[in-house]
């Protein structure tokens, strides 16, 4: 009896068993094929879009785009986000390392999933630290970033995470996918990507990365936020010190080396990187502004609009990262001389920077800046009343304002302020190669961050005396003169109605003295203004206007006979392009600064054709180079050779420049020195130069400072020294190509007195507009 009973509880045993079989393997399979469905209905973008074979293909990365010079250095970026693209050859071979160590050991052995990783994580419910593979973290950073902290939508997440990283794992090479995500990830201050940190806290290319720096930049991978080297040192260096265990555990390092690694101190070289730091910060702004313009008027193949801020476009320009910077020292270097000497002869002047105004017009001046300013744009959008606003500008505050020697932290008012900087001498300086149009160095102005108003390319200013090449280029082609040609310099008028005057006019010369007969080479070298203007009632001005604007000039010119003497602003840029054409044969070239513009894919999407056309013919052309010779030769030009000094020479920053190859160039003086000009030339290099305060009405009382020759022509000079000693550039020394069968005389005998006493007359004087 007892046997058959155990034979019945054997029995409903087996049949538990079995039932109990069945029912695992029921919800066993329901349980895979419901994931199943949920992987499928994940992959289908029923829970949320998934990224397409395109966006794979593409990511939208958001680049910064950037502007390459001619010599292949990055002059800096555009950008929402400051991210650079690197490719995997690029990046150091110890920051992949140390990568691959920390972050996914097992990433060359999965398929963007790590199996064990995964069911270890789950096993000890996250203790045991997360089981994200480096693809699973590139595809969060690519198309969902964090993700919710809700645990189903999380969950969710993590299945959309899994299976775009088997998608891209599917998609690209290992080697790529390290590389998207160095250059995808967000390291903090304004840095996404290795690139971009690299630069941001070590001052470096990533290439030249030490193992150390490479493991900060490792650790903060984990989270830049915590991690941050400048305001967590202590952090980031236990950080490191992991990295660099992992490290000696792959076998990277030998633990000799990672004990002396972790024994360093955690050293930076910070710079944030933005728009108003670095190298050609005018040029660049001028850049952005066309680009704005080309955007609109150069669609992708898709018709969309370019982004210049997220597109990872490269813009290749003509501009030379070495000739831009010896430019910005060479203005710098100056500008900080001959502002010494401007406060100096400011101090016992009650109203400074003015000279000679009225209350009334200081007032007009200061108001005009008080409502231009940044302080009334803001008080005014809060709805505050003039008078409160100008109240504002009375009251004392803490300030930061610069100076020669650096920032300084100050208190004034801001009217004070505005009065102060009001002070500052300004500079614009542009060089091109004649022959290309290709714009080489371009400087607006003396601090981007201060003083953002470019004179290069947006501020027009009277020229002076740098306008008379003109008049004598017009006189040659029209008349057949030579520079040989004699002319008498003596009392001269034009009378009432001739050529649109409305009274008589009779120019003078700056020394008021008259030298009797003298050739054209002479009258301009030491800028005689009755030469000028005797010459300009020849030709009549409506030829000089025709020829200044066939020269690339172009501002509006009033048909007078006053233009002689400058009587007309001109920006830098057209008269650089200007001369250039004399140093050209005669062909106008139309500046260029840009060569190509690349896509982020490389391909190359815009190169602009270099505009020209013929002004004068050769002979013409080389005769003005010879009538400018003349003013480096014995004129106003002519310290560039000399080494005796002069009056003020204690301003002639880098004197002296004893250049002994062929020069042509021509300062120029406005009235009452609120303008100092030097338009300099070599054979394959013409540079402009412009030195003032941004009102006219500030300026030096003397001509001794504020003449071109000395405003101006030591920026010039201290500009050509740098480059002659930079050989990588190959600025020329040769003389200017003579034509053949040159029809033109231009070798013109003067006896050896007379070029003694031009040169002793031009000693201590300079030219100025009457």
């Amino acid at each position: 009896m007892a046997i058959k009973k155990n034979n019945n509880q054997t029995k409903n045993i087996d049949k538990d068993i079995t039932y109990y079989k069945k029912k695992f393997w029921k919800i066993f399979f329901y349980g895979m094929g419901i994931i199943a469905l949920f992987f499928l209905f994940a992959s289908w973008g029923l829970f949320g879009s998934m990224p397409s074979f395109e966006d794979l293909e593409n990511p939208d990365s958001n680049l910064a785009t950037e502007i390459i010079s001619a010599d292949g250095v990055v002059l800096g970026k555009y950008f929402e986000k400051n991210r650079s693209q690197l490719k995997y050859s690029d990046l150091p071979k110890n920051l992949v390392q140390a990568l691959v160590a920390t972050e996914d050991a097992r990433f060359y052995e999965h398929s963007g999933i790590d199996g064990r990783g995964t069911l270890r994580a789950i096993a000890s419910l996250g203790t045991s630290g997360g089981a994200s593979t480096l693809t699973q973290q590139l595809a969060k950073q690519l198309f969902h970033g964090e993700g919710s902290k809700f645990l189903p939508f999380r969950i969710v997440q993590k299945v959309k995470e899994w299976i775009i990283a088997i998608r891209l794992e599917r998609q690209y090479t290992k080697n790529e996918i390290i590389a998207m995500y160095c250059n995808v990830y967000d390291f903090g201050n304004n840095s996404v990507g290795v690139s971009s940190a690299a630069k941001t806290y070590f001052s470096k290319e990533p290439k030249d990365l030490t193992i150390d720096e490479s493991a900060i930049l490792v650790g903060m991978f984990k989270n830049s936020g915590l991690y941050n080297p400048v305001r967590n040192p202590q952090g980031v260096k236990n950080r490191r010190n992991v990295v660099l265990l992992q490290m000696e555990k792959a076998g990277i390092i030998t633990d000799p080396q990672k004990l002396n690694l972790q024994s360093l101190p955690i050293t930076l070289h910070f710079k944030l990187e933005t728009h108003k730091d670095g190298t050609a910060t005018y040029f660049r702004e001028y850049l952005r502004d066309y680009m704005k313009k080309w955007v609109e008027e150069n669609k992708k193949p898709d018709g969309s609009d370019y982004d210049i801020y997220k597109d990872g476009l490269k813009i290749y320009t003509t501009i030379d990262s070495r000739m831009q910077l010896h430019a910005e020292e060479a203005v710098s270097a100056h500008m900080a001389n001959l502002q010494e000497e401007f406060f100096i002869q400011s101090k016992g002047n009650k109203n400074a920077p003015f000279v000679n105004i009225s209350e009334v017009e200081t007032q007009r001046i200061l108001n005009q800046a008080m409502k231009s300013s940044h302080r009334w744009e803001v008080l005014k959008s809060m709805d505050k009343s003039d008078e409160e606003i100008l109240a504002s500008f009375k009251e004392k505050t803490k300030m930061k304002v610069f100076t020669w020697k650096g920032e300084r932290d100050t208190i004034m008012t801001p009217l004070d302020s505005i009065r102060y900087y009001k002070h500052f001498l300004q500079s614009g300086l542009m060089a091109m190669e004649p022959q290309t149009g290709n714009i080489k160095a371009w400087v607006g102005g003396i601090n981007y961050k201060y003083f953002q108003y470019d004179h290069v390319g947006q501020g027009a200013r009277q020229v002076g005396s740098t306008f008379k090449p003109f008049v004598y280029a017009t006189a040659i082609e029209q008349l057949n003169m030579s520079p040989c040609d004699s002319i008498i310099d003596g009392p001269f008028m034009i009378h009432k109605g001739r050529h649109h005057v409305t009274e008589d006019w009779e120019p003078k010369n700056s020394d008021n003295r008259y030298r009797g007969m003298v050739t054209l080479k002479q009258g301009l070298a030491n800028s005689i203004n009755t030469v000028s203007a005797k010459l300009m009632d020849k030709v009549g001005p409506e030829a000089v206007v025709d020829l200044a604007h066939k020269l690339g000039i172009k501002s509006e010119i009033p048909v007078q006979p006053s233009i002689a003497l400058g009587a007309v602003e001109i920006t830098v840029q057209d008269m650089v392009a200007a001369y250039s054409t004399f140093a050209n044969q005669g062909v106008y070239m139309k500046p260029q600064f840009i060569t190509r513009i690349e896509d982020k894919s490389g391909v190359v999407i815009y190169e602009p054709i270099p505009e020209s056309h013929d002004v004068l013919n050769k002979d013409i052309a080389f005769a003005v180079i010879k009538l400018l010779e003349g003013v480096t030769e014995g004129g106003s030009g002519e310290r560039l050779r000399t080494s005796g000094g002069g009056n003020g020479d204690n301003r002639w920053t880098g004197y002296p420049y004893s250049f002994r190859n062929p020069i042509a160039g021509k300062t120029g003086t406005t009235q009452n020195q609120s303008d100092g000009w030097f338009m300099g030339m070599v054979p394959n290099l013409v540079t402009g130069v412009w030195v003032g305060c941004e009102d006219r009405s500030a300026r030096f009382k003397t001509i001794t400072y504020g003449q071109g020759a000395t405003a101006a022509l030591p920026v010039w000079g201290y500009f050509m020294k740098l480059c002659y000693d930079d050989p990588g550039l190959h600025v020329s020394k040769s003389d200017f190509d003579r034509p053949a069968n040159l029809s033109i005389k231009v070798d013109c005998y003067t006896p050896r007195a007379v070029v003694k006493d031009t040169t002793n007359i031009q000693q201590d004087t300079e030219e100025f507009e009457l």
